[in-house]
Formats: C-alpha cells, sequence, structure tokens
C-alpha cells in the first residue's frame, strides 16, 4: 500500500505507547538508536513533556485508518543557548510503512510547521548503513556534512554515523 494519504496530525499523550512500540522495535531489532534497552513508558512521557503544538520542538505522527505508523520529530540540537536555531530531527516508521510514502508525509508536515520558526539548520544522525534513512533525508535537502567512525557500539560491534544538515528558513541573520 501506498501511504500518500497518511493521516498526519500532532502528537498527543494518547500516542505514546505506539510510538514506543515503533522506537523499541528498533532498539531490539537494529543499530539505527544506539539505546540498548527498551523505553520504559515513563521516559517516553519525560520525552513527551519537551513537545508542543507551536515552536522549535515538534513532533508529529502519521496514521493509517487510524493505526499509528511512524513518527518525526524536532528536538533541541545541543543545550547551550547558541545553538537554539538548530534543531535536531528523528523519524522512526513501523517496518512495514517503510519505502512507501509515510516517512515522506511526516517530514512534510514537520518541516512546514517550522516555516516560521526562527531556526537556521536543522541537523540529522544516521548510523550506518541505511540506505532508506539517507535516500529520505537527501530528498529534503539534507547534505552530509560529518561522518564519525565507530561512533557508537550495539550488538558487539561499533557503527558509524553520518550527519546531515538541511538549511532552514525564518533566520533573523543576527
Amino acid at each position: 500500500m501506498i501511504y500518500a494519504r497518511v493521516e498526519v496530525r500532532p502528537a498527543t499523550e494518547d500516542d505514546l505507547e505506539p510510538i514506543n512500540e515503533i522506537y523499541n522495535h528498533y532498539v531490539v531489532q537494529s543499530h539505527y538508536t544506539f539505546d540498548l534497552e527498551p523505553l520504559e513508558m515513563g521516559s517516553r512521557r519525560d520525552w513527551f513533556s519537551h513537545y508542543g503544538t507551536s515552536g522549535r520542538y515538534r513532533l508529529f505522527v502519521g496514521l493509517e485508518e487510524n493505526h499509528l505508523i511512524g513518527y518525526a520529530c524536532s528536538s533541541r540540537f545541543r543545550p547551550k543557548p547558541g545553538y537554539e536555531t538548530s534543531v535536531e530531527t528523528s523519524i522512526y516508521l513501523a517496518p512495514e510503512a517503510i519505502g512507501k510514502g509515510a516517512g515522506s508525509r511526516l517530514y512534510e508536515a514537520l518541516f512546514k510547521s517550522l516555516d516560521d520558526q526562527d531556526l537556521h539548520r536543522a541537523y540529522a544522525g544516521i548510523a550506518l548503513p541505511n540506505p532508506q534513512s539517507i535516500g529520505l533525508h537527501e530528498r529534503f535537502g539534507f547534505k552530509r556534512v560529518a561522518l564519525y567512525t565507530e561512533q557508537g557500539r550495539k550488538f558487539g560491534r561499533y557503527w558509524d554515523v553520518a550527519w546531515f544538515e538541511k538549511p532552514l528558513g525564518g533566520e533573523t541573520g543576527a
């Protein structure tokens, strides 16, 4: 199925359980996140508290027939004030939704929501290999700017991480 008609909306607290299930799939099954143990719901609720329905830090979910199939977010890039015009973006899809357009729909909504913000750059770290994620990010204007070799260890081996950067509008030039 092609997900061109995926419903995308801001996440609510009711979405946290399926969000956590999708994320924990990647914790257990992949090197795409360097979390080593599945996240508990208490940690997920703390994570959710950083997002709003306006501003720089946003969280969107994609639904197909009221079934959550993925999420995308923009988060604080670094804690120091000088980094406030940068965000880090993340996207996770249910395995059955990969390659069918749901990621594009989520990123369209996320970046549209950031258009009026005072933001200069978006960053994404992608543990390699991950050709689907690289393709999605490149389609949205991200360019690879760094390669950190053996940055994280999981499943008994080290993994490289490529960092991607995307210019954003809304900057004041100050």
